[in-house]
């Protein structure tokens, strides 16, 4: 405990300072003496393509069941899977529905899909992102793919985030399933989950429920956070039948829904969140000529978010907001081989209706009710061509791939556009942009090293809160926020760099990238502009600054100590400033991960350590403050007992061991995270 103290006590000093130099004698440091820092384990699937594209996958499913068990805590909720990626972070605004960050850009600068189909959140204030409309029972992974090398699933400038389902696969496994609870104390939250499924070599079924009810959490000192409670329920069916052997049908359908949802760093809370997400897809293993693996789906998702504040005391003013997003869309994929190529050509395209309303209700009965459209019914018509081709270099790899993409946004609802044009009174009712991206990706190999090195270009268009939006309060920084139409497209210069070096027992890499991103996108204050708010400070208007540059760097090391004993060490460190040097806001600063894993197959602990270093570039402009460093402690212990054919897994852990108060730099307001928390989960799988 002492040495974890005094590792903590150097951490804050050094980062004190902005000198690179000291950034890398403490990374030096740390490696040096691994048990003062800590990582989770990310599980890499061997026939993975990350020596190309420096991407990650993390799997999730439970058939692969020694994987599952790996994981700190198998029935966590995604948002806490996504977390222990090398890349993303996740801003807390609650204990429930965390946006994902990759690379320090949030979600309009990303591209994040389901089972590569599109879907847009239906709330004006990011309450529920893309991720929180599926559960981990839904998934088998979660690939993570930085900058232009997402670019497959849509324009992006940080990245793109998949999340893959889980199917059968048309394996010989018949009936199967499982049965899965769990149980944390802080929050007394509750997990029951179900799981049955049917395979054979022509036909399967995979069906599975889980449901979550929690209470608020307790911060670190038995601190209540109120507003932090949450309830919530996932079905879903995927199936799949073969029509011949090379070619098949597939469907799925998830129904999510949550309710009573607490948002304790925001004004107002969650009365329902529903998601219906369906599709129906055809895949053929030849096509014709040497097009092979030719996969098409079509797909709509419906989301309907809804806001209010009954709940909150004191409220000066009582408003619903309610929002809804549909979206219809589609792709088709085929791949090539032709002798040192490997090709990959998809084309894909949707159609988006964003719709959100704003009621107030003054508390004199004498007064009438005021009515907004804060997203004036925005349709959004999107179509793309990718392609990429892997080049066999003797020795080496090349990766080259772009996509070409056009979009129109038209305004439909006519009360919604001419409140836009209030401010911009030439605006047009529609605009079509054009976007493009293209990337190269270099690929060496001198055993044990490997070298990846990349550049590429890329835009992507404003979001429909970027470009319509209409009186959005942000209580982050205390400002309403209007969109801008006229914005131009935001545009990246990346460069990526990696070099690693691998033997039987250790492995160490260390990676970096650098994004220049002209016409950066965000809100300028406008003082000329009342608010409408109340208790907010100023508006801000969506504009483009000439530039900013994003910096991130990572070192990871993991050796073998034993066969059964691992242990795995993470060090990170970003920095991200404006055309004028300001800081940019929500840059993650120096953060370190650590642990040591046994696992001999039939039973598993993990000892794991994370932290960070104190915020020194930060900007009070956009509401930051400094947070604090912290470290933080978990253990687990895992045991699979077997019944003939059937086996339950049990896993035991306590999270912040030393029940610290700690915030970090990407939670709403400073609100605090959870303190100390043991969990229980029992999964029972029936084969």
């Amino acid at each position: 405990m002492n040495i974890i103290k005094c590792a903590h006590k150097v951490c804050t000093i050094l980062m004190e300072t902005s000198r690179p130099i000291y950034i890398w004698v403490l990374l030096l440091g740390i490696f040096i003496f691994p048990i003062n820092i800590g990582a989770q384990e990310l599980v890499l699937p061997k026939d993975s393509i990350i020596t190309i594209n420096l991407d990650e996958v993390i799997l999730i499913s439970a058939r692969k069941t020694l994987d599952y068990h790996r994981q700190p805590k198998p029935l966590s909720t995604l948002d806490e899977y996504l977390e222990s990626s090398k890349k993303v972070d996740m801003v807390k605004r609650g204990a429930y529905a965390w946006e994902p960050t990759l690379n320090n850009m949030f979600s309009e600068r990303l591209s994040v899909t389901i089972d590569g189909m599109r879907i847009f959140g239906a709330c004006t204030d990011k309450m529920d992102p893309v991720t929180s409309y599926v559960d981990v029972s839904n998934l088998s992974r979660a690939h993570i793919a930085s900058g232009q090398q997402g670019t497959e699933h849509g324009n992006t400038i940080g990245g793109a985030i998949n999340l893959e389902l889980d199917r059968g696969n048309f394996k010989e496994t018949g009936l199967y399933g499982g049965v899965e609870t769990g149980f944390e104390s802080n929050n007394q939250m509750s997990v029951v989950g179900a799981e049955f499924n049917y395979s054979d070599s022509n036909f399967y079924v995979d069906t599975d429920i889980i449901y979550r009810k929690a209470e608020n959490y307790v911060a670190g000192g038995d601190e209540e956070v109120e507003f932090s409670q949450f309830e919530k329920y996932n079905v879903s069916a995927n199936g799949g039948y073969k029509l011949a052997e090379d070619r098949a049908f597939t469907a799925s359908l998830i129904y999510d829904e949550a309710r009573d949802v607490g948002y304790p760093a925001l004004t107002m809370d969650v009365s329902l969140a529903r998601a219906i997400i369906a599709s129906v897809g055809f895949e053929q293993d030849a096509l014709w000529g040497s097009l092979t693996n030719w996969k098409s789906k079509m797909y709509f998702n419906k989301v309907t978010h809804v806001m209010d504040d009954t709940k909150r005391p004191d409220v000066p003013i009582h408003m619903d907001m309610p929002g809804w997003s549909d979206t219809y869309g589609f792709y088709s994929q085929a791949a090539l081989k032709a002798k040192r190529h490997q090709f990959l050509f998809k084309l894909d395209g949707y159609y988006n209706k964003s719709l959100a309303e704003m009621t107030m209700y003054p508390n004199d009965p004498n007064e009438l009710p005021m009515f907004m459209l804060t997203w004036p019914d925005v349709r959004t018509a999107n179509g793309g061509v990718y392609a990429e081709d892997e080049l066999d270099l003797n020795g080496s790899l090349l990766k080259l791939a772009t996509r070409l993409t056009v979009q129109n946004q038209n305004v439909a609802d006519e009360f919604g556009l001419n409140s836009l044009k209030i401010f911009y009174p030439e605006m047009e009712k529609s605009k079509t942009r054009f976007l493009k991206s293209i990337s190269g990706q270099w690929h060496k190999m001198w055993m044990p090293w490997h070298f990846n090195a990349g550049l590429s270009y890329g835009d992507r268009a404003p979001s429909v809160t970027e470009g319509y939006g209409f009186y959005l309060f942000n209580s982050f920084d205390n400002h309403d926020y209007i969109g801008d139409p006229g914005l131009d497209n935001e545009k990246s210069m990346e460069a990526n760099t990696k070099i690693s070096w691998e033997k039987s027992k250790f492995k160490l890499s260390a990676e970096a990238n650098f994004f220049h991103i002209a016409d950066y996108i965000i809100g300028e204050i406008d003082p000329s502009l009342s608010v409408m708010t109340i208790g907010a400070e100023g508006v801000k208007i969506y504009r483009n600054l000439d530039y900013t540059n994003l910096f991130n760097t990572s070192l990871d090391m993991e050796y073998a100590i034993l066969p059964e004993l691992k242990w795995s060490g993470l060090i990170s460190y970003h920095r991200g400033t404006d055309n004028n040097g300001g800081n940019l806001p929500f840059i993650s600063p120096f953060s370190y991960r650590s642990g040591f894993q046994f696992d001999n197959r039939s039973f598993s602990a993990a000892l794991r350590i994370t932290g960070a270093g104190k915020q020194v570039n930060y900007n009070p402009d956009f509401g930051e403050d400094q947070t604090q460093a912290y470290t933080v402690c978990s253990l687990t212990f895992g045991k699979t007992f077997k019944f003939n054919n059937d086996s339950m897994y049990a896993k035991f852990g306590v999270e912040n061991i030393f029940d610290e108060y700690y915030s970090t730099y990407t939670d709403w307001k400073n609100i605090p995270r959870m303190g100390r928390n043991f969990f229980l989960t029992l999964s029972y799988s029936i084969n």
